[in-house]
Order: C-alpha cells, then sequence, then structure tokens
C-alpha cells in the first residue's frame, strides 16, 4: 500500500520500460529534473531521518548506488492471500519498536510531514499535529503549500509498499516486525497525493516518479528498506532499478 489513502492498485499491470515508468519519455544518459530539491541523497541517509530524496549526480555515487541495489536476492511475488492493512498496524501507530521517531508522543505521519517539510505551523497547543507547511516533493519535483484541511493533497508513500512486502515474505513476520515497517522513517515518503495514488502497490518496473531525476534515489531508497528488512525483489524490479543508476 503506498499511504493510508492510497486505494488504487495496478492489478494485471506488466513490465514497461525501466527508462519511462512513471512518467514516460527517456530517461537519458544523466540526471535531469530535481533542480530545486531540498533533500538529502539516500547514500548519505541510511536511517531515513534527514529530509527527503536529492538527486544522486556524480558518476560516484551512481556506482556506489549500483552497488547497493546490487546487493539486492530476487524471488517472484507470493500471493498476496490474507492482506490487509491491518496486518501491519493501525496507521501511523508511535508504538513500533526500533525505529526512529517511534515514541515520540506523535504519529508516524506527522514526524514525517515535519522531517520533510518547512515553515511548518502547529495546531494550537500540540507539538505535534500540523495544520500548514511548504513540502518540495520529490517525485514531482513541485512545491506544495499544505495545509490539513486539504489533508490528501500530500500523502504518504511507502517506499516499499505494504503488499509488496507481504508478497515478498512478510506474510511470515511477527506482527512486530510488520509495524515497524509500516512506520519506519526510512520506508516512508510525503509526496503529492495524486501522484502516490497512481503508484499503487507497484514495483520499480511498473512504476517509477514522475521526476526523472530522482529516479536513481527511489531506486536506492526501495533497496535500502529491502535490504534492512531481508526482503528479495522481483528481478525485472531489480533490473529497472539498475537501469536508472547505471
Amino acid at each position: 500500500m503506498a499511504g493510508v489513502a492510497a486505494a488504487v492498485m495496478l492489478a494485471g499491470c506488466g513490465p514497461i520500460d525501466a527508462n519511462s515508468a512513471g512518467g514516460g519519455g527517456d530517461m537519458g544518459s544523466g540526471p535531469v529534473g530535481g533542480g530545486a530539491s531540498t533533500g538529502v541523497s539516500p547514500l548519505d541517509n541510511p536511517k531515513g531521518t534527514e529530509r527527503g530524496l536529492a538527486v544522486i549526480k556524480s558518476s560516484k555515487d551512481r556506482a556506489a548506488a549500483v552497488k547497493v541495489i546490487d546487493r539486492l536476492a530476487t524471488k517472484g511475488r507470493g500471493p498476496k492471500t490474507g492482506y490487509s492493512r491491518d496486518e501491519f498496524g493501525y496507521a501511523w501507530a508511535d508504538n513500533a519498536e526500533s525505529i526512529p521517531f517511534a515514541h515520540n508522543g506523535c504519529d508516524t505521519r506527522n514526524d514525517v510531514l515535519a522531517r520533510d517539510g518547512e515553515d511548518l505551523k502547529y495546531r494550537s497547543g500540540s507539538k505535534c499535529v500540523l495544520v500548514s507547511m511548504t513540502l518540495h516533493d520529490p517525485y514531482t519535483d513541485k512545491t506544495i503549500d499544505w495545509k490539513k484541511q486539504n489533508a490528501s493533497e500530500v500523502q504518504i508513500d511507502h517506499v516499499m509498499p505494504l503488499s509488496y512486502d507481504w508478497q515478498m515474505g512478510a506474510a511470515r513476520w511477527s506482527k512486530a516486525k510488520r509495524v515497524q515497517i509500516a512506520n519506519d522513517p526510512l520506508n516512508l515518503m510525503p509526496v503529492d497525493g495524486s501522484t502516490n495514488s497512481s503508484k499503487g502497490d507497484s514495483g520499480p518496473a511498473t512504476w517509477l516518479p514522475p521526476n526523472k531525476g530522482i529516479r536513481c534515489s527511489y531506486a536506492v531508497r526501495f533497496a535500502q528498506v529491502a535490504l534492512k528488512y531481508d526482503l528479495a525483489v522481483t528481478s525485472p524490479d531489480k533490473d529497472a532499478m539498475l537501469a536508472q543508476c547505471a
């Protein structure tokens, strides 16, 4: 699941060209777009506690990105039988164990909004509940002036979707471990709501951010989550991820 508000699933969608997934057109030979990014490179942010995603530009860093992705094991997706969002705990729980921001008194959604937003304004009397902020969305490369009354304009993407996790092995995990991956800031990215909804539970072979310049960074973050939780990815997804950083 790509965020609690995202219900759009790309069922039956076959592999697409790795250079056009999610945004159309050709990736080209180097980074494109991402010029306004205010985030941190995933290579420098292995815990996901720093803001957003910065473009991976240099040849050296792109080679390092390929090494991260190369470590991934591959296998086919298992059945989705038994999956529901509830299997990963109630949404945005603050009680996950051994992950950043947990047990701080704020729910996970507000934690990652505060991590990535600027000009933060909180509800009167609260140190947690945001009512407005400015967000630079790495997936679209646009700046969003967000207000709580239009909450769905920004959704929290599970970079590695929860149903994907389920099919790749999380179905056999303890409930506590599933709560971890659902609330781990490494796996969470506040982004444009409609863009997040278009992703559904897709892997990188069938969906990539429209902002072409951020696709290598997105692939690295997807790989970081999979590696942290000892999850495989499909062969087409790994190939698509490598293609973004090659």
